[in-house]
């Protein structure tokens, strides 16, 4: 048997000004051929499961390419075309299953349906191929994908920290289909609500409770797999928004029925996907008061795993503004930045202007460096892997990069976007983040792999960017409509 094993991940949030071209892709790991093999084999990734999978029934293994980017705009024409021709073109050459590794939420120039489309592509060139495809939570589901894919599943973390679990749920399901131990058949829908991702770490309500009604319809009998996706906001396409898709042994009632459950649930808790903000210098202050440590500050507008620009100083000025001190921050994009601190050397005092090298015409922002002195502390290549819960086992590529310490922050500065879910960020530095009052992270919920259980407290900073939860700044184009909370549909 000759399993075709790949993946090719981009979350795409269509409000970012920063393109996904092929380079975005290699800054944070493009591999073909064996090279894709090498690069996951062994890895906490839906990749490594599957390949752990396919040599457990010692089948041909062809990895054909292991690719993904940080999220930004929509992805190039090029980018996208090298990366499905890549997988295409081992399916013309013939395989006998094919299991997937995508986002679910990824716009290309050549489609808002980066995902469904390359399925559908696979599909017309072998129309009965077995395939298995996992998801992000924040997949926007659409029928393409439902209905050119053999098994469907997506996380039920946030962080994602079962992403290695889901790729042996879903993987094992298709060869088990393969045997003609199951008929796998597939129910899904979504609701009216444009969720926000901030609200949507699946250790809080409500997506605590829709992670509850599936694990509990995947031990009924005759429920393969059951996925409450949160979407992804921050994508304007008609399908964006909360989804839930069930795969059933063959009964299409019962997956319909588990699936109008778990999606009257959804909408049920409509109003508690919703961010509530607060005034940036308010809750400074509130973190300034507190007296025990590590407290963490979230600059969630900013988040560069939502597509953030990632240089956006807002926070950062008041923090520095209202005097906070013992300050990690992690991590601020600049490479002209980090190439002012390399040509200072190590020891140096500068004076940078940091940050504010991007402007953001999707919510009307110019870009606005922060003057700021400092000491050049640390100076690397940027590279370390990943010990923590989520992405296990992956190397980081942060590119050349400095800490700059102004003697109350110690801030990182990257050349490659990278958002701090593992607290490599810090110790690839020399910076213990354990042992500092405040930790600053361009994050949203994902820094919870790496940092909750190091934090006293917890407060979200309401800055500029556009990963912004204010619906407000965003002019939606292609969503359907009506949806909440564009659109204040509360009837029933």
């Amino acid at each position: 048997m000759r399993i075709l094993i790949a993946m090719m991940k981009h979350e795409t949030n269509t409000f970012s000004p920063i393109p996904a071209d092929l380079k975005r892709f290699e800054d944070w790991g493009i591999h073909f051929g064996d090279n894709a093999r090498a690069a996951y084999e062994g890895t906490a990734m839906p990749m490594g499961a599957y390949i752990e999978l396919a040599k457990s029934i010692n089948a041909e293994i062809v990895t054909p390419v292991a690719a993904e980017a940080m999220p930004s705009g929509p992805v190039t024409k090029e980018a996208y075309e090298v990366l499905c021709n890549a997988i295409l073109d081992e399916v013309r050459g013939g395989v006998d299953a094919a299991m997937l590794d995508l986002h679910g939420a990824m716009v290309s120039e050549v489609t808002p349906d980066g995902e469904g489309t390359l399925l559908e592509r696979i599909r017309e060139i072998d129309p009965d191929l077995p395939i298995a495809v996992t998801l992000d939570l924040h997949c926007n589901l659409t029928d393409k994908m439902m209905q050119n894919c053999t098994t469907l599943i997506g996380y039920k973390t946030y962080p994602h920290v079962d992403m290695y679990e889901v790729g042996m749920q879903i993987g094992q399901a298709l060869l088990d289909s393969m045997e003609g131990k199951i008929k796998p058949v597939m129910s899904w829908g979504n609701v009216p609500l444009l969720s926000q991702t901030l609200c949507q770490g699946t250790d809080d309500e409500p997506m605590a409770t829709l992670v509850r009604l599936c694990r509990e319809a995947e031990a009924e009998e005759g429920i393969i797999a059951a996925t409450a996706f949160g979407g992804f906001a921050l994508a304007d396409i008609k399908q964006a928004g909360n989804s839930v898709i069930v795969v059933a042994d063959g009964d299409q009632a019962k997956a319909d029925a588990v699936r109008d459950r778990i999606l009257a649930a959804a909408w049920e808790r409509r109003e508690d996907f919703i961010y509530k903000h607060a005034p940036l210098a308010e809750k400074v202050a509130e973190a300034k008061a507190l007296t025990e440590g590590p407290v963490i500050l979230l600059d969630h507008a900013d988040n560069c795993g939502s597509g953030a620009t990632q240089d956006v100083m807002t926070v950062i000025a008041e923090i520095h503004r209202q005097g906070l001190e013992d300050v990690a921050v992690g991590a601020v994009w600049d490479p002209e930045a980090v190439t002012q601190m390399q040509k200072a050397g190590v020891g140096s005092t500068v004076t940078i202007n940091l940050g504010g090298k991007t402007d953001m015409p999707s919510i009307g922002e110019k870009g606005e460096p922060l003057e700021i002195t400092g000491t050049v502390k640390v100076l690397t290549n940027g590279e370390w892997t990943v010990h923590g819960p989520m992405y296990t086992g992956v190397k980081v590529f942060m590119g050349p990069t400095a800490v700059l310490d102004t003697g109350k922050m110690e801030i990182v500065v990257v050349s490659n976007h990278h958002e701090p879910w593992d607290q490599g960020v810090f110790t690839s530095v020399g910076i213990q983040p354990e042992f500092k009052k405040y930790i600053v992270l361009k994050s949203r919920i994902h820094y919870r792999a790496g940092f909750a259980k190091l934090a006293k407290h917890t407060l979200t900073l309401d800055g500029k960017g556009v990963t912004t939860s204010d619906n407000n700044l965003l002019e939606y184009q292609n969503v359907r409509r009506p949806i909440y909370p564009l659109d204040l549909i509360n009837e029933a």
